[in-house]
């Protein structure tokens, strides 16, 4: 048989090998960006124009969140916005738009403290997916509800859906954030907050962890 086909031959081996390399490592990159966004890669997958863009505008996001300080909340600081939040609560009651609009106030403020960067709302959620791919679902859907009712479109209803979807951004910036910066563990617990009535308490488990010391 002639060199050349001998050629061929290896060259075509190499690129099939290399083919089957890459399909590989594209599999195991999409199981792994799966796993720890959740929903929010199937959200991605479903906006952007393929898999391949959503995937690479996901692991930009992990390298944005590896270069950012974020910290876990102290136990007087966690305590300190749950005292907060039960007031921003009450104030539904008489003044729903401002209670909302509050709530929103306090979501940036806490991650702000906790090192989020916090001047625009589609980086700050993108930001937060990539450690609470839950609760970030919870954030958009708030923050939609939110906007509607500042600009006099939202009723009472749809400002009481916004209440229990920032709710859940609580428990999963401010609860989980005094534990640890991801508590992968504790996400089941995010997407079920926004059925919890809006009086129900909540503690964090840091603070009376604290207190008994």
């Amino acid at each position: 048989m002639p060199v050349w086909v001998w050629v061929l031959i290896a060259i075509g081996v190499v690129v099939v090998l290399g083919v089957l390399g890459w399909n590989a490592l594209a599999r195991r990159r999409t199981s792994r960006l799966q796993d720890r966004f959740g929903p929010e890669y199937d959200r991605m997958v479903g906006t952007a124009e393929n898999k391949r863009e959503a995937e690479s505008d996901l692991a930009a996001r992990e390298e944005r969140r590896a270069q950012l300080d974020i910290r876990p909340l102290s136990p007087a600081a966690c305590a300190r916005y749950i005292e907060s939040w039960q007031v921003v609560q009450a104030q539904f009651v008489d003044d729903p738009s401002v209670a909302v609009a509050s709530a929103d106030s306090l979501i940036q403020s806490v991650m702000s403290e906790r090192g989020y960067p916090v001047d625009d709302f589609e980086q700050r959620a993108a930001d937060v997916s990539v450690d609470h791919p839950q609760v970030v679902e919870n954030y958009r859907d708030g923050h939609r509800l939110a906007e509607a009712g500042a600009g006099g479109t939202g009723s009472t209803e749809s400002l009481r859906q916004a209440m229990r979807h920032y709710r859940a951004v609580v428990v999963g910036v401010v609860v989980a954030g005094a534990l640890t910066t991801a508590v992968p563990a504790a996400e089941t617990a995010y997407h079920l907050a926004p059925k919890f009535e809006l009086a129900s308490p909540f503690t964090c488990p840091a603070c009376l962890s604290s207190a008994k010391v």
